[in-house]
């Protein structure tokens, strides 16, 4: 007999969109397979829904703020339900892109210099600051954001323009831009899934070439590289998501450049749209998307 899945989908984060996406492919996916499916908004009904459906596993799948940063995966946790993707603590630490790269330096993991800022200093504070710790161009980047969005490439010429529409966020990191090959690795519970390169016709991986088909975003999958290194590269996703106690499924996103990777964030609720990523890695490695979703799922129970 099928179990019966909960979808908890869509939310308050500027991500609802890609996240109501996601919950509709999965859902139509698992009811084509026979499951018994709901869908379910992250609001005050949810435990009513929860109540009166009795699910076997609730599939988390909410992006960005208050979906992938621990607040749902502490209330979830209360039902006693398994949920898919990683737990509290590790959502939270994955989000936070200060803690998750404190925690690939210290081991060993290459990731873009970068420092916290507060929009505390002058202007010209601010450009000596850059030009001792990192040089231009930089990265400004909102702290606990998902799909690149509010992700900015500045030099000195538009540095401040972009920060005046990042204060709402009242910190944000200034980063070293890394440039070079954008390559983005997936890993299901131990398993090395694999990996895909990406040219943007624009700037960089943002969210318009992540979300807008009209970008066209070239995908590149078997990735060009040497045995050694594509080893080195999954070595390294897979190193990241044990050291952050991840679970389910994580994709990391990394910059590959004289011949070294740099990790730039670990993503522990990839998309599962039909431009997403780590379906699109799964199919090239004979995993069909219903088979993915059962092997999330699979995880997910094994959580109690």
């Amino acid at each position: 007999m099928k179990k019966k899945i909960l979808i908890i989908s869509g939310g308050i984060s500027k991500e609802r969109a890609i996240s109501l996406n996601t919950g509709n492919q999965v859902a139509q996916e698992l009811s084509k397979n026979n499951y018994k499916v709901k869908l379910s908004e992250p609001n005050f009904k949810l435990f009513d829904n929860i109540k009166q459906f009795k699910p076997n596993i609730i599939f988390n799948a909410l992006h960005g703020q208050f979906g992938e940063d621990g607040y749902v995966q502490s209330i979830l946790e209360t039902t006693g339900i398994p949920y898919t993707h990683s737990g509290v603590i590790p959502s939270a630490i994955a989000m936070d892109k200060v803690l998750s790269k404190r925690i690939f330096i210290k081991n060993n993991i290459l990731t873009p210099k970068y420092f916290l800022y507060l929009f505390d200093k002058s202007k010209s504070e601010l450009i000596k600051l850059i030009n001792r710790k990192i040089k231009f161009p930089v990265v400004l980047k909102p702290i606990n954001e998902g799909s690149s969005l509010n992700v900015f490439i500045c030099n000195k010429s538009n540095i401040f323009k972009k920060i005046e529409l990042l204060k709402d966020y009242k910190k944000i990191i200034i980063e070293e831009f890394i440039p070079g090959r954008e390559i983005q690795a997936a890993i299901i519970g131990s398993k090395k899934l694999g990996a895909i390169e990406l040219k943007p016709r624009r700037k960089f991986y943002d969210y318009e070439a992540k979300y807008n088909s009209k970008a066209r975003t070239k995908h590149i999958i078997p990735v060009d590289l040497k045995k050694r290194e594509y080893g080195n590269l999954m070595f390294l996703a897979f190193k990241a998501h044990k050291l952050i106690k991840c679970r389910g499924v994580t994709r990391s996103d990394f910059k590959f450049y004289n011949g070294k990777f740099y990790l730039l964030e670990i993503n522990t609720q990839p998309g599962m749209t039909s431009l997403s990523l780590v379906p699109e890695i799964a199919t090239h490695c004979g995993i069909s998307f219903i088979k993915l979703i059962e092997l999330i799922l699979k995880d997910a129970s094994k959580k109690k």
